[in-house]
């Protein structure tokens, strides 16, 4: 699995070139990202970003003193805004609780970190790890449904399951390496977004000859 694993990424790093992901000023800025971006495209949630920066309102103080009201009308580009403002006060609250220490969250104990951000509102696995990666540089792989869809159509695992299962395949078979998995996570979506869609351009696909399920359609 190692190998195939590295066979995938290769082909994607070589078709695509290095992603320099997750673009941000901070590390709180990721955070907010890793809110703002649940069930949208990054393009809805940087425009949502940029209207919370323009009001001054990136950092977890200035958010916690800003009424929930005023911060889902500055996001509604990122869709579900009423319930992304919720989410978003809950985060800054819970950083709160820490000193706005972010700094000092790199320092904790991953595992024990993610059952922490999971009790937040709003926070689930995805997110969670979001942060844990891109945010404070944890070697944490983070798992979407581009993610699934790939390794579905890749023969890898199986259409639906836990989140854990998918999560397992990466962590298990490759070293944990915070450049290796945001490299590779970053990778799988801009392929996703151009290439294994919805519906497929197989034909463009530089992962044909190792995907069963692009061989059956071309």
């Amino acid at each position: 699995m190692h190998d195939r694993l590295t066979d995938i990424y290769d082909r994607l790093l070589e078709r695509y070139g290095p992603r320099d992901w997750w673009p941000a000023d901070s590390r709180f800025e990721v955070m907010v990202g890793a809110v703002l971006v649940q069930n949208t495209a990054w393009s809805n949630a940087e425009k949502a970003i940029r209207a919370l920066s323009e009001a001054g309102l990136l950092s977890p103080q200035a958010l916690r003193s800003t009424g929930q009201d005023q911060i889902a009308q500055l996001i509604y580009s990122s869709g579900y805004y009423n319930m992304k403002a919720k989410k978003l006060k809950a985060l800054v609250e819970w950083l709160g609780e820490r000193d706005d220490d972010i700094e000092a969250l790199m320092a904790e104990d991953p595992a024990t970190l993610r059952e922490d951000l999971l009790a937040i509102h709003g926070i689930g696995e995805e997110t969670a790890d979001d942060i844990l990666l891109y945010a404070l540089d944890m070697p944490v792989f983070v798992i979407d449904h581009y993610t699934k869809r790939l390794l579905h159509r890749l023969g890898l695992a199986p259409e639906k399951g836990p989140y854990a299962l998918y999560q397992r395949l990466f962590t298990d078979h490759l070293p944990p390496d915070v450049p290796l998995f945001n490299e590779y996570h970053a990778l799988i979506v801009t392929h996703a977004a151009r290439v294994c869609k919805k519906e497929p351009v197989c034909g463009e696909c530089c992962l044909l000859s190792l995907c069963p399920t692009g061989k059956a359609r071309t």
